[in-house]
């Protein structure tokens, strides 16, 4: 669960890095989506590059999914018989809703596929056009799609602070002190990560980046 999860989050800021592009104008943004698809060049083909990382990134989600079902049940096989009377959890909002966060942001990749990656959905969908499609897609006409990018850019925050905490919990931060340093990384690498996600369609919405 650990292993899967820090190769996504890694994932993650590189695909914020690159987004935030978008701030040093329309030519800059389109050139780095193109040098995506060349990467590798001439060992590898055209967009060979993009499709390894697809597949690598598909068997760490997979693999992420697999661990937290594996987790599930052996936590139920623990406690066979159901509390008679079971109190409340202890515990941030975050780590109680880990399981319903995660099925968000499965949805929502799911759509920003179809609407960034192959532009199914997207007003413009020209992959030529990469700046062209985010600046459409976030439209002040389209305001919905930014209130859903933002509620599942949020819920990868919180997903993301708990994740990162237990994940150094796993490999082997045990200490008090320890303890107080991974919860004030794994929010201040969450906030990072939603301000780095949200400032761009927002940017878009308030006519910033046109």
């Amino acid at each position: 669960m650990a292993g899967t999860g820090i190769l996504l989050v890694l994932f993650l800021f590189a695909h914020m890095a690159g987004n935030l592009k978008i701030f040093v104008g329309a030519s800059a943004f389109d050139h780095y989506a193109h040098w995506l698809r060349d990467i590798g060049a001439p060992v590898l083909p055209h967009t060979w590059y993009l499709w390894i990382q697809r597949g690598g990134l598909t068997l760490a989600v997979l693999g992420h999914i697999f661990a937290a079902v594996v987790l599930a049940r052996r936590a139920r096989a623990a406690r066979p018989v159901r509390y008679a009377h079971r109190p409340k959890v202890q515990g941030s909002y975050a780590a109680r809703t880990m399981r319903w966060g995660g099925v968000i942001i499965l949805l929502f990749v799911v759509f920003h596929i179809l609407d960034l990656t192959t532009g199914t959905v997207n007003p413009v969908g020209d992959k030529q056009h990469p700046y062209a499609n985010v600046v459409a897609d976030f439209a002040p006409g389209r305001w919905y799609v930014t209130l859903f990018y933002a509620l599942a850019i949020v819920a990868i925050g919180f997903h993301l602070r708990h994740g990162i905490f237990s994940a150094l919990r796993t490999l082997g931060q045990q200490s008090p002190r320890g303890e107080r340093v991974a919860r004030a990384a794994a929010l201040g690498l969450s906030l990072v990560l939603v301000v780095g996600y949200l400032c761009v369609p927002f940017a878009v919405l308030t006519g910033l980046v046109k």
